[in-house]
Protein backbone atom coordinates (compact mmCIF):
# COMPACT_ATOMS: atom_id res chain seq x y z
CA UNK A 1 0.00 0.00 0.00
CA UNK A 2 2.99 2.52 0.86
CA UNK A 3 4.56 1.86 -2.41
CA UNK A 4 1.06 2.61 -4.19
CA UNK A 5 0.39 5.64 -2.27
CA UNK A 6 4.00 7.22 -1.70
CA UNK A 7 6.06 6.53 -4.71
CA UNK A 8 4.64 8.30 -7.38
CA UNK A 9 5.45 11.06 -5.12
CA UNK A 10 9.09 10.79 -6.28
CA UNK A 11 8.45 13.72 -8.32
CA UNK A 12 8.26 15.85 -5.62
CA UNK A 13 10.80 14.38 -3.33
CA UNK A 14 13.70 11.82 -4.34
CA UNK A 15 14.00 9.88 -1.28
CA UNK A 16 10.58 8.21 -2.27
CA UNK A 17 12.12 6.38 -5.08
CA UNK A 18 13.76 4.17 -1.95
CA UNK A 19 9.97 2.26 -1.90
CA UNK A 20 10.76 0.65 -5.48
CA UNK A 21 13.39 -1.90 -3.75
CA UNK A 22 11.98 -4.94 -2.49
CA UNK A 23 15.16 -5.05 -0.40
CA UNK A 24 14.11 -2.02 1.08
CA UNK A 25 10.44 -2.69 1.77
CA UNK A 26 11.35 -6.80 2.78
CA UNK A 27 13.50 -5.39 5.70
CA UNK A 28 10.68 -2.35 6.83
CA UNK A 29 8.51 -5.64 6.33
CA UNK A 30 10.40 -7.63 9.06
CA UNK A 31 11.05 -4.86 11.61
CA UNK A 32 7.40 -3.92 10.97
CA UNK A 33 5.98 -7.52 11.73
CA UNK A 34 8.50 -7.77 14.81
CA UNK A 35 7.45 -4.60 16.14
CA UNK A 36 3.65 -5.37 16.14
CA UNK A 37 4.28 -8.84 17.91
CA UNK A 38 6.64 -7.66 20.65
CA UNK A 39 4.56 -4.50 21.42
CA UNK A 40 0.86 -6.22 21.09
CA UNK A 41 2.18 -9.41 22.44
CA UNK A 42 1.77 -8.24 26.24
CA UNK A 43 -1.61 -7.05 25.40
CA UNK A 44 -3.02 -10.09 23.73
CA UNK A 45 -1.41 -12.42 26.46
CA UNK A 46 -3.71 -10.76 29.22
CA UNK A 47 -6.55 -10.80 26.93
CA UNK A 48 -6.32 -14.72 26.32
CA UNK A 49 -6.30 -15.10 30.07
CA UNK A 50 -8.44 -13.26 31.08
CA UNK A 51 -10.98 -15.32 28.70
CA UNK A 52 -9.29 -18.61 30.07
CA UNK A 53 -8.36 -19.50 26.41
CA UNK A 54 -5.23 -21.72 27.88
CA UNK A 55 -3.39 -24.71 26.77
CA UNK A 56 -4.94 -28.24 27.70
CA UNK A 57 -1.80 -30.94 28.40
CA UNK A 58 -3.26 -34.40 27.63
CA UNK A 59 -2.84 -36.95 30.29
CA UNK A 60 -4.29 -39.86 28.54
CA UNK A 61 -1.80 -42.53 27.28
CA UNK A 62 1.19 -40.08 28.02
CA UNK A 63 1.85 -39.96 32.12
CA UNK A 64 5.87 -39.48 31.57
CA UNK A 65 4.97 -36.59 29.29
CA UNK A 66 2.63 -34.84 31.41
CA UNK A 67 4.51 -34.93 34.04
CA UNK A 68 6.88 -33.13 32.22
CA UNK A 69 4.86 -30.89 31.19
CA UNK A 70 1.95 -30.34 33.34
CA UNK A 71 3.45 -27.08 34.78
CA UNK A 72 2.18 -25.23 30.93
CA UNK A 73 -1.48 -26.18 31.51
CA UNK A 74 -3.66 -23.03 31.17
CA UNK A 75 -0.74 -21.40 29.16
CA UNK A 76 -2.85 -18.70 26.69
CA UNK A 77 -2.83 -20.25 23.09
CA UNK A 78 -4.11 -19.69 19.68
CA UNK A 79 -1.32 -17.42 20.00
CA UNK A 80 -1.62 -17.48 16.53
CA UNK A 81 -3.77 -14.94 15.92
CA UNK A 82 -0.83 -12.49 16.83
CA UNK A 83 1.03 -13.23 14.40
CA UNK A 84 -1.24 -13.52 11.24
CA UNK A 85 -2.68 -10.07 12.48
CA UNK A 86 1.16 -8.89 12.46
CA UNK A 87 1.87 -10.15 9.28
CA UNK A 88 -1.08 -8.97 7.21
CA UNK A 89 -0.72 -5.38 8.78
CA UNK A 90 3.26 -5.47 7.26
CA UNK A 91 2.21 -7.41 4.09
CA UNK A 92 -0.64 -4.80 3.39
CA UNK A 93 1.82 -1.83 3.99
CA UNK A 94 4.70 -2.87 2.46
CA UNK A 95 3.80 -5.73 -0.16
CA UNK A 96 2.79 -4.46 -3.60
CA UNK A 97 -0.96 -5.39 -2.90
CA UNK A 98 -1.87 -5.63 -6.32
CA UNK A 99 0.12 -9.06 -6.70
CA UNK A 100 -1.68 -12.18 -7.00
CA UNK A 101 1.52 -14.07 -5.94
CA UNK A 102 0.86 -12.45 -2.62
CA UNK A 103 -3.03 -12.21 -2.12
CA UNK A 104 -2.85 -16.16 -3.00
CA UNK A 105 -0.32 -16.03 0.09
CA UNK A 106 -2.08 -14.02 2.23
CA UNK A 107 -5.33 -15.22 1.44
CA UNK A 108 -4.12 -18.89 2.41
CA UNK A 109 -2.78 -18.01 5.32
CA UNK A 110 -5.87 -16.55 6.48
CA UNK A 111 -7.72 -19.21 5.18
CA UNK A 112 -5.42 -21.81 7.25
CA UNK A 113 -5.40 -19.35 10.63
CA UNK A 114 -9.66 -20.20 10.36
CA UNK A 115 -9.08 -23.73 10.54
CA UNK A 116 -6.49 -23.74 13.31
CA UNK A 117 -8.62 -21.03 15.14
CA UNK A 118 -11.81 -23.14 15.17
CA UNK A 119 -9.52 -26.33 15.90
CA UNK A 120 -8.30 -24.69 19.14
CA UNK A 121 -11.71 -23.36 20.08
CA UNK A 122 -12.98 -26.70 20.76
CA UNK A 123 -9.98 -28.03 22.20
CA UNK A 124 -10.38 -25.02 24.75
CA UNK A 125 -14.32 -25.46 24.60
CA UNK A 126 -13.98 -29.16 25.83
CA UNK A 127 -11.17 -29.18 27.78
CA UNK A 128 -9.94 -31.61 25.68
CA UNK A 129 -6.71 -32.43 22.71
CA UNK A 130 -9.58 -33.81 20.69
CA UNK A 131 -10.29 -30.86 18.37
CA UNK A 132 -12.48 -31.07 15.22
CA UNK A 133 -12.56 -34.27 13.16
CA UNK A 134 -9.32 -35.52 11.29
CA UNK A 135 -11.76 -35.20 8.22
CA UNK A 136 -13.04 -32.08 8.62
CA UNK A 137 -9.21 -30.18 9.01
CA UNK A 138 -8.57 -31.97 6.40
CA UNK A 139 -11.06 -31.11 4.07
CA UNK A 140 -9.85 -27.54 4.92
CA UNK A 141 -6.63 -27.56 4.29
CA UNK A 142 -7.22 -29.06 0.94
CA UNK A 143 -9.56 -26.87 0.00
CA UNK A 144 -6.81 -23.82 -0.43
CA UNK A 145 -4.49 -26.34 -1.92
CA UNK A 146 -6.79 -27.30 -4.29
CA UNK A 147 -7.11 -23.33 -5.08
CA UNK A 148 -3.59 -23.25 -5.54
CA UNK A 149 -2.91 -26.08 -7.57
CA UNK A 150 -5.37 -25.14 -10.14
CA UNK A 151 -3.74 -21.40 -10.06
CA UNK A 152 -0.28 -22.76 -10.48
CA UNK A 153 -1.38 -25.49 -12.89
CA UNK A 154 -3.40 -22.70 -15.02
CA UNK A 155 -0.95 -20.45 -15.11
CA UNK A 156 1.24 -20.30 -18.25
CA UNK A 157 4.10 -18.52 -16.27
CA UNK A 158 4.12 -20.74 -13.55
CA UNK A 159 3.18 -24.30 -14.90
CA UNK A 160 3.36 -27.95 -13.73
CA UNK A 161 7.35 -28.24 -13.94
CA UNK A 162 8.84 -29.70 -10.51
CA UNK A 163 12.60 -28.28 -10.42
CA UNK A 164 15.17 -31.35 -8.16
CA UNK A 165 17.95 -29.02 -6.20
CA UNK A 166 21.65 -29.89 -6.53
CA UNK A 167 21.01 -31.34 -10.19
CA UNK A 168 21.16 -28.89 -13.04
CA UNK A 169 18.55 -29.03 -15.09
CA UNK A 170 16.49 -31.61 -13.49
CA UNK A 171 13.38 -30.57 -14.56
CA UNK A 172 10.03 -32.97 -14.92
CA UNK A 173 6.45 -32.18 -15.72
CA UNK A 174 3.98 -33.63 -14.07
CA UNK A 175 0.97 -32.62 -15.95
CA UNK A 176 -2.23 -32.97 -13.86
CA UNK A 177 -0.33 -34.72 -11.30
CA UNK A 178 1.16 -31.40 -10.22
CA UNK A 179 -2.10 -30.29 -8.57
CA UNK A 180 -2.26 -33.51 -6.28
CA UNK A 181 1.21 -33.17 -5.85
CA UNK A 182 0.53 -29.26 -4.90
CA UNK A 183 -1.89 -31.00 -2.37
CA UNK A 184 0.18 -33.11 -0.73
CA UNK A 185 3.22 -30.50 -0.48
CA UNK A 186 0.67 -27.85 1.47
CA UNK A 187 -0.88 -30.37 3.50
CA UNK A 188 1.89 -31.85 4.39
CA UNK A 189 3.74 -28.97 5.66
CA UNK A 190 0.94 -27.57 7.42
CA UNK A 191 -0.06 -30.65 9.56
CA UNK A 192 4.38 -30.72 10.27
CA UNK A 193 4.56 -27.93 11.72
CA UNK A 194 2.03 -28.24 13.63
CA UNK A 195 3.59 -31.60 14.91
CA UNK A 196 6.77 -29.83 15.40
CA UNK A 197 4.99 -27.38 18.15
CA UNK A 198 5.30 -28.98 20.59
CA UNK A 199 8.33 -27.51 22.92
CA UNK A 200 9.25 -23.72 23.47
CA UNK A 201 10.36 -22.11 20.76
CA UNK A 202 10.75 -24.91 18.50
CA UNK A 203 8.22 -24.94 15.65
CA UNK A 204 8.56 -21.24 15.61
CA UNK A 205 11.94 -20.69 15.60
CA UNK A 206 12.18 -23.54 12.65
CA UNK A 207 9.81 -21.25 10.71
CA UNK A 208 12.11 -18.43 11.01
CA UNK A 209 14.88 -19.80 9.27
CA UNK A 210 12.23 -21.63 6.57
CA UNK A 211 10.84 -17.87 5.81
CA UNK A 212 14.32 -16.63 5.75
CA UNK A 213 15.58 -18.94 3.27
CA UNK A 214 12.12 -18.86 1.00
CA UNK A 215 12.80 -14.74 1.65
CA UNK A 216 15.97 -15.38 -0.36
CA UNK A 217 14.87 -17.74 -2.91
CA UNK A 218 11.68 -15.61 -3.77
CA UNK A 219 14.15 -12.31 -4.17
CA UNK A 220 15.84 -14.63 -6.65
CA UNK A 221 13.33 -15.85 -8.60
CA UNK A 222 11.96 -12.50 -9.21
CA UNK A 223 14.99 -10.92 -10.35
CA UNK A 224 15.83 -11.66 -14.30
CA UNK A 225 19.26 -10.97 -14.24
CA UNK A 226 20.03 -13.49 -10.93
CA UNK A 227 17.80 -15.98 -12.59
CA UNK A 228 19.99 -16.26 -15.82
CA UNK A 229 23.02 -16.40 -13.82
CA UNK A 230 22.15 -19.03 -11.65
CA UNK A 231 20.26 -20.70 -14.18
CA UNK A 232 16.89 -21.08 -12.01
CA UNK A 233 13.59 -20.88 -12.68
CA UNK A 234 12.41 -16.62 -13.23
CA UNK A 235 8.55 -15.39 -12.10
CA UNK A 236 8.26 -12.17 -13.07
CA UNK A 237 6.76 -10.51 -10.07
CA UNK A 238 7.49 -13.25 -7.08
CA UNK A 239 10.07 -10.95 -5.81
CA UNK A 240 6.93 -9.25 -3.90
CA UNK A 241 7.33 -12.66 -2.15
CA UNK A 242 10.44 -11.84 -0.36
CA UNK A 243 8.61 -8.81 1.59
CA UNK A 244 6.13 -11.54 2.72
CA UNK A 245 8.78 -13.72 3.69
CA UNK A 246 9.98 -11.40 5.14
CA UNK A 247 7.02 -9.98 7.31
CA UNK A 248 6.73 -14.01 7.97
CA UNK A 249 10.27 -13.91 9.41
CA UNK A 250 9.80 -10.39 11.67
CA UNK A 251 6.93 -11.77 13.20
CA UNK A 252 8.12 -15.59 14.28
CA UNK A 253 11.09 -13.49 15.94
CA UNK A 254 8.31 -12.01 17.39
CA UNK A 255 6.25 -14.56 18.86
CA UNK A 256 9.63 -16.41 19.78
CA UNK A 257 10.09 -13.44 21.99
CA UNK A 258 7.02 -14.79 24.20
CA UNK A 259 7.48 -17.86 22.97
CA UNK A 260 11.00 -18.86 23.98
CA UNK A 261 11.58 -20.94 26.97
CA UNK A 262 9.73 -20.79 29.11
CA UNK A 263 6.71 -19.95 26.74
CA UNK A 264 4.18 -17.44 28.22
CA UNK A 265 1.78 -18.09 25.00
CA UNK A 266 1.49 -20.59 22.61
CA UNK A 267 0.75 -20.47 18.83
CA UNK A 268 -1.37 -23.30 18.60
CA UNK A 269 -3.57 -24.75 15.40
CA UNK A 270 -4.27 -21.10 14.49
CA UNK A 271 -1.01 -20.81 14.27
CA UNK A 272 0.94 -24.07 12.80
CA UNK A 273 -1.33 -24.97 10.06
CA UNK A 274 -1.65 -21.41 9.53
CA UNK A 275 2.30 -21.01 9.16
CA UNK A 276 2.77 -24.48 7.72
CA UNK A 277 0.61 -24.09 4.81
CA UNK A 278 1.60 -20.39 3.97
CA UNK A 279 5.68 -21.37 3.66
CA UNK A 280 3.99 -24.62 1.82
CA UNK A 281 1.98 -21.79 -0.71
CA UNK A 282 5.06 -20.00 -1.60
CA UNK A 283 6.84 -22.92 -1.64
CA UNK A 284 4.59 -24.05 -4.77
CA UNK A 285 3.99 -20.44 -6.47
CA UNK A 286 8.17 -20.12 -6.91
CA UNK A 287 9.02 -23.98 -7.15
CA UNK A 288 11.15 -24.34 -4.57
CA UNK A 289 8.96 -26.92 -3.55
CA UNK A 290 11.54 -29.77 -3.14
CA UNK A 291 13.66 -27.30 -1.47
CA UNK A 292 10.87 -27.73 1.53
CA UNK A 293 12.60 -31.08 2.60
CA UNK A 294 16.04 -29.58 2.93
CA UNK A 295 15.08 -25.86 4.23
CA UNK A 296 12.12 -27.57 6.46
CA UNK A 297 13.92 -30.70 7.36
CA UNK A 298 13.57 -30.32 10.90
CA UNK A 299 9.58 -31.01 10.30
CA UNK A 300 9.94 -33.85 7.62
CA UNK A 301 12.11 -35.65 10.20
CA UNK A 302 9.19 -34.63 12.99
CA UNK A 303 6.41 -35.75 10.40
CA UNK A 304 8.24 -39.13 9.62
CA UNK A 305 8.87 -39.99 13.12
CA UNK A 306 5.55 -39.68 13.96
CA UNK A 307 4.71 -42.02 10.77
CA UNK A 308 7.26 -44.59 11.54
CA UNK A 309 5.69 -44.79 15.21
CA UNK A 310 2.54 -45.66 13.91
CA UNK A 311 3.17 -48.19 11.14
CA UNK A 312 6.05 -50.13 13.54
CA UNK A 313 3.27 -50.61 16.14
CA UNK A 314 0.18 -51.26 14.09
CA UNK A 315 2.17 -53.78 11.90
CA UNK A 316 5.11 -54.65 14.95
CA UNK A 317 3.61 -54.25 17.96
CA UNK A 318 6.81 -52.12 18.51
CA UNK A 319 7.95 -48.55 19.18
CA UNK A 320 10.31 -47.38 17.16
CA UNK A 321 11.35 -44.27 19.42
CA UNK A 322 9.41 -43.69 23.43
CA UNK A 323 7.55 -41.30 22.14
CA UNK A 324 6.82 -39.10 19.38
CA UNK A 325 7.18 -36.64 18.02
CA UNK A 326 10.71 -37.54 18.00
CA UNK A 327 11.09 -34.30 20.06
CA UNK A 328 9.41 -35.95 22.84
CA UNK A 329 11.90 -39.13 22.59
CA UNK A 330 14.58 -36.96 23.42
CA UNK A 331 12.73 -35.34 26.26
CA UNK A 332 11.91 -38.90 27.93
CA UNK A 333 15.61 -39.92 27.48
CA UNK A 334 16.16 -37.10 30.00
CA UNK A 335 17.35 -34.23 28.10
CA UNK A 336 15.69 -30.85 29.10
CA UNK A 337 13.03 -29.26 27.12
CA UNK A 338 15.15 -26.09 26.21
CA UNK A 339 18.13 -27.94 25.33
CA UNK A 340 16.22 -30.12 22.71
CA UNK A 341 14.90 -27.27 21.29
CA UNK A 342 18.33 -25.48 20.85
CA UNK A 343 19.79 -28.47 18.59
CA UNK A 344 16.58 -29.19 17.21
CA UNK A 345 17.63 -25.13 15.56
CA UNK A 346 20.91 -25.25 15.15
CA UNK A 347 20.36 -28.29 12.98
CA UNK A 348 17.72 -26.13 11.43
CA UNK A 349 19.88 -23.23 10.73
CA UNK A 350 22.66 -25.40 9.06
CA UNK A 351 19.54 -27.16 6.90
CA UNK A 352 19.33 -23.06 5.95
CA UNK A 353 22.44 -22.47 4.94
CA UNK A 354 22.65 -25.83 3.01
CA UNK A 355 19.13 -24.88 1.01
CA UNK A 356 21.01 -21.84 0.12
CA UNK A 357 23.94 -23.47 -1.08
CA UNK A 358 21.51 -25.08 -4.10
CA UNK A 359 22.03 -22.33 -5.89
CA UNK A 360 25.11 -22.75 -6.64
CA UNK A 361 26.01 -26.30 -5.77
CA UNK A 362 24.37 -28.47 -8.65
Amino acid sequence: MLYEILYPLTEIWFGFNVFKYITFRAIMAAITSFVICVIVGPFIVERLKLFKIGQYVRKEHVQGLYDLHKHKEGTPTMGGVLIIVAVAVSVLLWCRINNDYVLLALSGMIWLGCVGFIDDYIKIKNKSAKGIRAITKLAGQVVIALIVGLFVFYNKQIGSELYVPFIKNAVYNLGLFYIIFVLLVIVGASNALNLTDGLDGLAIGCMVFITFTYAVFSYITGHAELCKYLQVFYLPGSGELAVFCSALTGAGLGFLWFNSYPATIFMGDTGALSLGGTIAIISVLIKKEMLLLIAGGILVIEALSVIIQVVSYKTRGKRVFLMAPIHHHFQIKGWHEAKVTMRFLIVAAILALVSIATLKVR
